[in-house]
């Protein structure tokens, strides 16, 4: 059995050149998404610069990972969809384990 892919979200802008050029690499790329447009949203904007880390758009999440945004989609999916997810799933590892407590 397959295991299911985790979601891609892209957060946009409606008037981002990047932002389209992300939706369409990853519509060529075969890559299911959502897009959220947080064009006025300032709630929304906030709470994207916290978890992203960044205030620009678009701004992509491969579950609940931050990967970046147009240049850094643009070199995960030269390696193909499988790298996009891989990426995603190794953040996602690296954040539970430091979120573990240390023996002694």
């Amino acid at each position: 059995m397959g295991s299911e892919q985790p979601r891609v979200r892209v957060f946009r802008t409606r008037h981002c050149p990047y932002c389209l050029m992300a939706s369409r690499l990853l519509t060529s790329a075969g890559v299911p998404f959502e897009e959220i447009d947080v064009s006025g949203d300032m709630e929304q904007r906030r709470w994207l610069a916290r978890a992203s880390g960044q205030r620009t758009v678009p701004q992509i999440f491969v579950g609940e990972t931050a990967i970046g945004g147009y240049s850094e989609l643009r070199v995960l999916l030269s390696g193909g969809p499988s790298v996009l997810y891989a990426q995603a799933s190794s953040a996602s590892e690296d954040r539970r384990a430091r979120a573990q407590p240390e023996e002694e």
